[in-house]
């Protein structure tokens, strides 16, 4: 049995694999990763190990590599970092922080039934159509579906891409990967006009079902801590915050 400490840690790791980045660099204990500038998420520097060389020397680097790409240099600082008092370090180096993210997890052992009212539609891939509107409802910047496109192709994991439509539209989407007995809810979307009637609950709950039906035991997810109507939304379904996380960015 695992602790809750090692249970988040585990998570953690999991996460990294389900939303993989297009390129990345191990400097030292530390997995810098890139897409494209598509997220901060799979554009950042994840300090995994402890490695040998002193963190400031280590900071340096990383910061040529990411300028080099034309991109801010920028840090996920979770309770796992190494060092541990990286964070304080970067505050030190003028690293702003930003985006403070919940990551909750729920047990799969007795989950709600599905809503019969809202048909909710899952496949093994994303289609076009998921795509676009994915990118539509969640403002996806121009230029970046190809990239969302090709982070999607590269997960190399048990997928499940869920759709809700109303009237031969998509109106909520999202998107489960599992890794064995855990799997990790990503990019959960409603369209504005059909939120808080249960659609993106409904469809939550399709991916839940689809998980556990294929051995998945514990649920995870990423929210922005000021979204609170998702963290309402996720509470009744039973998720529980076992660790946050946020970025230190430097323009």
């Amino acid at each position: 049995m695992l602790t809750p400490y090692q249970f988040a840690q585990t998570v953690e790791e999991v996460s990294l694999n389900s939303w993989p980045a297009l390129t990345q660099i191990l400097l030292d204990g530390w997995l810098l990763r890139f897409a494209n500038g598509y997220s901060r998420r799979n554009n950042s520097v994840n300090a995994v190990y402890p490695g040998h060389l002193p963190a400031a020397e280590k900071i340096a680097r990383s910061e040529a590599i990411f300028r080099a790409k034309n991109l801010p240099p920028t840090f996920r600082i979770t309770p796992f970092v190494q060092p541990d008092d990286l964070d304080a370090q970067l505050a030190a180096a003028g690293y702003q922080k930003v985006s403070p993210t919940s990551v909750q997890a729920v047990s799969l052992a007795s989950l709600p039934p599905l809503p019969p009212a809202i048909d909710i539609k899952l496949q093994a891939a994303p289609g076009e159509a998921w795509i676009a509107a994915y990118s539509q409802m969640n403002e996806v910047r121009a230029g970046k579906e190809d990239t969302l496109r090709q982070i999607l192709e590269h997960i190399p994991l048990d997928t499940c891409y869920a759709t809700v439509e109303r009237a031969g539209k998509i109106i909520a989407c999202g998107l489960a990967v599992r890794q064995e007995k855990l799997v990790g809810l990503f990019d959960i979307v409603t369209a504005a006009a059909y939120r808080r009637q249960g659609v993106g609950r409904a469809l939550v709950l399709g991916l839940l079902h689809w998980a556990a039906k294929n051995g998945a035991e514990q649920a995870y997810l990423q929210v922005v801590v000021g979204n609170q109507p998702a963290i309402e939304l996720y509470s009744g379904l039973g998720f529980r915050e076992i660790y946050q996380y946020w970025y230190r960015v430097r323009e």
